[in-house]
């Protein structure tokens, strides 16, 4: 009577109007009845307080009185009894599959209830066959009313079958092994749950449950009652409509279970789906206290840890509180005195997150003490989670608490503040700050002032938090920024300056372009800005942006004069004939009114957009080649052209600055700081009046733990010039001797600690000194090993050696000719003759220029030789060698021309001898650049006489004297002196 009315009460709670059996045992005809299964977890509604018809009125049978319960039972006993006689009855073979049952569940035709309950708890029934379902997300408790979502139509048919049979709706819960929750219900690529692929997959112990109740999803078509392999079943034009659509819906259904006793898996029977097994069922497990009275006691303390950690586990977790909550009304089988029930409500509330097979393992045991170990095993988890979420929670709340309390206690203090009189507003701080700027400045142009005014103006009005406000504020910044008026006193000593740019002009890398500008600014006494605009594009990188645009900015003229501070700074503008062009603009165009000095004092930039004077400002300009700069831009500079360094000059910059750089950068030296005397400060003449000391140069030392012997000599230096380094600057000559010292110092430390290093990187030789013979050592070997391509002397007929400017400096040019005689066509006359060939990668002005010296040079030679027809008999072939490098320049016209004549004429030419000249069409010698490369070049060649145009004697006159010591030079004005010279009339 007791069991009746919990079971009641439940039903009425849950609302599933569920009437129990007072039957001890199923009748022998349900007993032969087959169940089927499914299963995977899931959560479903399972309220139906709505329910009408039939159900509502078995809802309002259940509200009455318990005196008359009985008498109705036997009446609807006799009933379900005489119903069930007159249905067909689901034989072991599955043959119920082909019947058709009446549906229940009142007018809702997606819900469907058991048409028979035949017992509940230990008076359920015991089928030895069932229908079995796999669960997942963990083993079903009995007692513990679940829910679960089936997706697999075959299953959800055979559930419907059930449900309408009067077997009375039970199943097999068995959970799966190959579950991983990571996969959200996807396990090993299958995607419905209840479909197994393997017997293995189950474990073996599981739930006898009984559906409570089905819900279809709505637009679930009816599966039950037909067979759906029938042409004209429903089904099939079910399957016809998913095949025509692209995006089928799943069938669903979810059926609310209570589960009652444990079963044992004996045996797989059909696979299925729907899977038939064949189970044993558990008998009840019931502990009987008072045998043992020590293991009494330790049950008892098991239990009562048990309830305590729930408890306290529900005090941490509102979460697992509330699934206390809703358990245990609906757990009929929850007994605090039962260990065996305890344990599996226990269990059941750590179903979330508890492992599964820890789960399984609470479902498999048996022994009242081992089931409460492992059920008090998963609730101490779920209390180090809750413990840990608490921890988080409070340390989040703190977090927020803190920020909530510091931003309340700033507000008050702002209002107190503002209260007091001691603060105002952040408005009227930054007008107040904009007028202070400006009247540090003297010289404010009068349009300046007006426009400062205007925009204060409409800052007072403006709300802080609109747009409009950040924009004025940004142009008020740069407004105020600009350092109206304000100039640098500038230093006009001669000598202050002789002494800064000698101390500094050999500064490294390149030729000294960047650094000579730097130190021309640290001798004026002006604020140095540098900017690029190699590859520069935009016009709003000279000129600004627009204030409209988002995140606009005034251009490089304005930002460097709030750099600096000053309206007379020395601004470099590096790479300016690397000047790109596209659609936004051409910035070569915008400069010119930079550098223009009648419109720079009136300058206007996008975003300040009011005159702005720089004409006070000092341009310097860096370039490598004048011909990429626009005509109209160069018209605004005065070119000052820069030569590369000599040998002696790479020798001192190497020995003054790169060495000592390069030690120090890689602890092999130390600098010495100089000593600062203590001198009394006296009033006498300014700095600029005073005389100035001459810079002394750095000291350096070795440092600690290197070798005192640890240098570079001055050979391996020289070698590195002249075999390693041929560049006009010495950006290649400080990349090497940055090498050795990176060496060196891997060297030092690696002996000091004992290390093993790679045959390339040990020290070879004896001495820790790098000199011009273990130079290899260090950076292999050299670039260039001869500066002669022939060693004969005189060079064989039709070639000479000119002299070329490249980017690496000056090098020797060699011109080859060779004469093709062709043979006698059939008439006997001569085949081809008077045409030249010419190779080598030369460049358009180059070509041009050895069709002018072919013409020079069959001129002349009728003039020398009316009677040689050499060129009217022979093709000529000339070559420059060094083909893959590209070469350009009028310079070798007489060089070509001294070579055709040579070859020709059959007379050699002087290995020793080396020219260079332009050659006009009617002979004359013209003017060439790069006297002191080619100059530096014939040294290295070991050249005595040079052949230079009459023009370009004033530039040889500027070399240095051990530049032109030991060479011949002689100047022709027309060929004929080439020729004189070349030829040997003058030698």
């Amino acid at each position: 009577m007791l069991r009746r009315t919990i079971h009641s009460s439940f039903f009425n709670r849950s609302h599933l109007h569920h009437r129990c059996s007072s039957s001890s045992g199923p009748s022998p005809l349900l007993i032969q009845n087959r169940c089927f299964f499914f299963g995977s977890g899931g959560n479903s509604d399972d309220d139906d307080s709505k329910k009408d018809g039939k159900d509502g009125k078995k809802g309002d049978k259940d509200k009455k009185d318990p005196a008359d319960e009985k008498e109705e039972d036997k009446n609807e006993d006799a009933k379900d009894t005489t119903e069930v006689d007159k249905e067909p009855s689901a034989t072991l073979n599955n043959s119920s599959k082909y019947k058709t049952f009446p549906r229940a569940g009142g007018g809702n035709p997606n819900i469907m209830l058991p048409a028979n309950r035949l017992g509940f708890g230990d008076q359920a029934p015991r089928y030895p066959h069932l229908m079995a379902l796999p669960v997942i997300r963990g083993p079903v408790f009995p007692g513990v009313l679940t829910p679960l979502t089936v997706t697999d139509k075959k299953t959800i048919q055979a559930v419907e079958k059930i449900l309408s049979g009067g077997s009375g709706g039970y199943l097999g819960l068995f959970c799966r092994k190959d579950y991983n929750p990571s996969h959200d219900n996807i396990m090993k690529g299958i995607e419905t749950p209840e479909v197994i692929t393997d017997p293995s997959d189950l474990y073996t112990v599981g739930t006898f449950a009984q559906i409570q109740r089905m819900t279809k999803a709505a637009d679930l078509d009816d599966l039950d009652g037909e067979d759906e392999d029938h042409p004209s079943h429903p089904l099939n034009e079910y399957h016809d409509k998913e095949e025509e659509s692209e995006h089928d819906k799943k069938p669903s259904a979810t059926i609310l279970l209570m589960p009652h006793r444990r079963i044992d898996l004996l045996s797989v029977d059909d696979i299925g789906p729907p899977i038939d097994v064949t189970v044993s069922h558990w008998d009840r497990l019931t502990y009987v206290r008072g045998n043992d009275s020590s293991r009494d006691d330790t049950i008892r303390a098991l239990c009562q840890e048990v309830l305590s950690t729930i408890r306290e586990v529900a005090q941490l977790n509102t979460l697992f509180k509330e699934q206390v909550v809703n358990l245990v009304p609906s757990s009929h089988m929850f007994d605090m005195n039962d260990p065996y029930r305890l344990a599996d409500f226990a269990a059941s509330l750590s179903i979330n997150g508890g492992d599964v097979a820890d789960l399984q393992s609470v479902l498999e045991e048996k022994d009242p003490e081992l089931r409460l170990h492992k059920a008090l095993v998963l609730l101490s988890k779920e209390r180090e989670v809750g413990k840990l979420q608490k921890e988080i929670s409070a340390k989040v709340e703190e977090k927020m608490s803190e920020a909530q309390r510091k931003y309340f206690l700033t507000e008050q203090l702002k209002s107190i503040k503002k209260e007091l009189g001691m603060e105002k507003d952040d408005k009227e701080s930054l007008i107040e700050k904009y007028r202070k700027q400006m009247a540090e400045y003297t010289e404010v142009p009068d349009e300046i002032n007006e426009i400062i005014d205007s925009e204060l103006d409409k800052l007072s009005t403006l709300e802080k938090n609109s747009s409009e406000f950040n924009v004025t504020r940004s142009y008020l910044d740069w407004l105020t920024s600009i350092p109206w008026g304000t100039v640098t006193k500038e230093n006009f000593d001669i000598k202050a300056a002789r002494t800064v740019l000698d101390s500094e002009h050999y500064g490294p890398p390149g030729t000294g372009k960047t650094s000579i500008a730097e130190s021309v600014a640290t001798a004026l006494g002006r604020k140095f800005f540098r900017f690029s605009v190699g590859g520069m594009s935009d016009v709003s990188e000279i000129k600004g942006h627009r204030r409209t645009y988002v995140g606009a900015m005034p251009g490089k003229i304005i930002q460097c004069l709030k750099s600096t501070g000053s309206t007379n700074p020395l601004v470099l503008i590096d790479e300016i004939d690397k000047l790109g062009r596209d659609f936004r603009g051409d910035p070569a165009s915008a400069l010119l009114e930079v550098l223009d000095p009648g419109q720079n004092s009136t300058f206007r930039d996008h975003f300040i957009d009011a005159p702005v004077d720089i004409s006070k400002v000092l341009f310097m300009c860096t370039a490598n080649d004048l011909e990429t700069i626009p005509g109209p831009l160069l018209d605004r500079m005065e070119v000052i052209r820069l030569s590369g360094y000599d040998v002696p000059e790479k020798l001192e910059i190497a020995e003054q600055y790169l060495v000592p750089k390069a030690m120090v950068n890689n602890g092999l030296m130390v600098k010495d700081e100089p000593e600062q005397g203590n001198e009394e400060v006296t009033d006498g003449p300014s700095d600029n009046d005073k005389p100035q000391k001459e810079a002394q140069p750095p000291s350096y030392r070795i440092a600690d733990g290197v070798p005192s012997t640890l240098s570079i000599q001055r050979s391996a230096l020289e070698s590195l010039v002249r075999w390693y380094c041929r560049e006009a600057g010495v950006r290649n000559l400080a990349k090497k001797i940055d090498k050795i010292t990176r060496l060196l110092s891997l060297q030092v430390v690696a002996e000091e600690e004992g290390a093993e290093l790679t045959d390339k990187s040990t020290r070879k030789s004896d001495t820790w000194e790098v000199s011009a013979d273990n130079l290899d050592q260090y950076v292999g070997k050299p670039v260039f090993t001869s500066d002669r391509l022939y060693e004969t002397d005189p060079l064989p007929h039709g070639i000479v050696m000119g002299l070329a400017y490249t980017s690496m400096g000056g090098t020797a040019l060699y011109i080859e000719t060779q004469g093709i005689k062709r043979g006698l066509d059939p008439e006997g006359k001569q085949r081809g003759g008077g045409t030249l060939k010419v190779t080598g990668q030369l460049g358009d002005v180059m070509k041009e220029s050895t069709q002018i010296a072919y013409t020079v040079a069959r001129s002349r030679m009728s003039e020398i030789d009316p009677s040689n027809a050499f060129f009217d008999e022979k093709d000529i072939h000339m070559h420059v060698p060094e083909g893959a490098t590209p070469k350009d320049g009028p310079s070798a016209g007489i060089t070509m021309v001294t070579a055709m004549l040579s070859l020709a004429l059959d007379k050699p030419i002087k290995s020793d001898l080396a020219m260079t000249g332009e050659i006009s069409l009617t002979g004359k010698v013209l003017a060439v650049g790069g006297i002191k490369e080619k100059t530096m070049a014939a040294r290295r060649a070991k050249i005595k006489t040079i052949i230079l145009p009459a023009d370009c004697k004033r530039d040889y006159d500027e070399l240095p004297e051990y530049l032109k010591e030991g060479l011949d030079v002689k100047y022709a004005s027309d060929y004929s002196e080439v020729y004189d010279i070349a030829f040997g009339t003058q030698i």
